[in-house]
């Protein structure tokens, strides 16, 4: 348990900032992309470039799901390749950056929806460092990673969100890194190359999952299940929604919101990304 005095000097080490710091939905898609020189890679890093220097990054990624909530609170997170039968030249990547225990311990004290566990076990996998390496190539500032609890129903990670958001106003850029579109039984590998195809019910909730988000209905978000035939097929497993779904609870009421990225892949996929702020 944090105490009141461990509480207050937490908050002296991480102060409020003039500007508050953006949220941003990331599409990663494939682990290549983290080797690639592409469209997605390019904006990634020219995100990076468009908004201030954090003091540490936060990622909600669809590849890190646990029974409870855990965050990494390690000096120095591992780069994780958690996937198979890709080139050899991916599996060589290490992405060296840091940790923030301290900021563990702070997220963990913001927190009441559940108990925040510790861990120094994980790292960071591929759908954090496969976008950061991107983004912040040099390495320089601190990783950490947040777990999805599977046990729990959407509105727990929407509110548990919702609790985080005095993190961006000390500097603290967190990311959730998933798919909104996110079916991998159901890829056209014949037509990977080809830009932009995407299967009529994609494309459908693609457009309305954008529409939602534009219009702050979060609930429409928040119970996707609820949307029909083409909703399922969009999102047949929740891990890769989630993190949108975090993102959305950060949302206050004056951010902008700026789509980029927002291209089909192999029928069953997209790269939607968002900003808000």
């Amino acid at each position: 348990m944090t105490t009141n005095h461990t509480f207050q000097q937490l908050i002296q080490t991480f102060p409020e900032q003039d500007t508050i710091m953006p949220v941003l939905f990331i599409g990663h898609g494939s682990p290549m992309n983290g080797i690639e020189d592409n469209v997605f890679s390019n904006q990634w890093a020219a995100m990076a470039k468009s908004i201030p220097l954090p003091k540490a990054v936060i990622v909600i990624s669809a590849h890190w799901q646990t029974r409870g909530t855990q965050i990494t609170a390690m000096d120095f997170p591992p780069t994780i390749h958690d996937f198979g039968g890709f080139p050899e030249a991916l599996y060589e990547v290490q992405y060296p950056a840091p940790g923030r225990p301290e900021l563990a311990v702070f997220t963990k004290s913001l927190v009441r929806t559940t108990e925040i566990g510790l861990d120094h076990e994980w790292g960071l996998d591929h759908g954090t460092w496969t976008v950061v390496r991107h983004m912040y190539p040099q390495a320089q500032i601190p990783i950490l990673q947040l777990s999805l609890d599977y046990t729990k129903a959407t509105p727990f990670h929407f509110e548990l969100a919702n609790e985080l958001q005095l993190l961006r106003r000390r500097g603290i850029l967190i990311i959730g890194s998933g798919n909104m579109v996110h079916n991998l039984r159901m890829v056209n590998w014949q037509k990977l190359e080809q830009p932009g195809f995407a299967y009529d019910w994609a494309a459908e909730m693609n457009a309305a999952f954008k529409s939602f988000i534009q219009t702050n209905n979060n609930n429409a978000l928040i119970h996707y299940e609820q949307l029909g035939t083409a909703a399922k097929l969009a999102i047949p497993t929740p891990e890769h929604f989630l993190p949108l779904i975090y993102t959305l609870g950060l949302r206050n009421s004056t951010d902008a919101v700026v789509f980029f990225n927002d291209i089909a892949v192999g029928g069953s996929l997209t790269m939607t990304s968002v900003k808000f702020g």
